[in-house]
């Protein structure tokens, strides 16, 4: 009997152990995230979006305090992927412009619904390379918000940013990328709620 009472206490203690250390590795995760994010330059933030809590950082009125770099040019260039689960056509009016660091920029993507259904639907950003992440600041997005597309509607959605002066010199080209996922389809009074919308995607060079 006292044999059996340790091995129960043993038991215990390990499950207790595996408990704490499945607790402490969730805690974890948040900062681990956010390094693989800033590693890869994956910054969409769906959560907040989704909670509609986001809004563009501080660091946007330091960048803009700095003034422009007129000595240096930064090739920027804009790619919207291909999602074959979301039939809208999507795709940079521009491909490619230059900019002064410091200098704030507008540009646009064109979206358009090619379905009878009215589709909402979020995107995701990332940026090559990944180390040039914290450097671009959006000031206004389309990814800030999820995106409402009515039945073989079409949307110009504007991009504002500012490419932050204190970007390394040996970077000279960006390279902001965009892909849509479908979070609800309405067709008629019924709204479909697609399986997965993945919030994340790797940067594309």
């Amino acid at each position: 009997m006292q044999q059996a009472g340790k091995n129960n206490r043993r038991y215990v203690g390990r499950l207790t152990l595996i408990g704490l250390l499945m607790f402490g590795f969730g805690f974890a995760l948040v900062p681990l995230y956010q390094v693989f994010c800033d590693a890869f330059g994956i910054n969409g933030r769906f959560f907040d979006i989704e909670k509609g809590v986001y809004v563009p950082g501080e660091n946007v009125k330091k960048v803009l305090a700095q003034g422009v770099d007129m000595d240096r040019l930064v090739t920027i260039q804009f790619i919207a992927n291909e999602n074959t689960e979301l039939p809208w056509e999507f795709r940079p009016v521009v491909k490619e412009i230059k900019v002064h660091p410091g200098e704030v920029k507008e540009v646009s993507y064109l979206a358009k619904n090619l379905t009878d259904k009215s589709v909402i639907a979020h995107a995701v950003p990332s940026i090559a390379p990944g180390q040039a992440v914290k450097y671009f600041n959006k000031i206004e997005c389309f990814c800030f918000t999820q995106q409402t597309l009515k039945a073989h509607e079409e949307k110009s959605m504007p991009l504002r940013f500012v490419v932050d002066r204190n970007l390394p010199r040996n970077i000279t080209v960006l390279t902001l990328a965009y892909t849509f996922y479908a979070d609800k389809i309405t067709v008629g009074t019924d709204t479909i709620t697609p399986r997965q919308t993945p919030t994340n995607e790797l940067a594309v060079n």
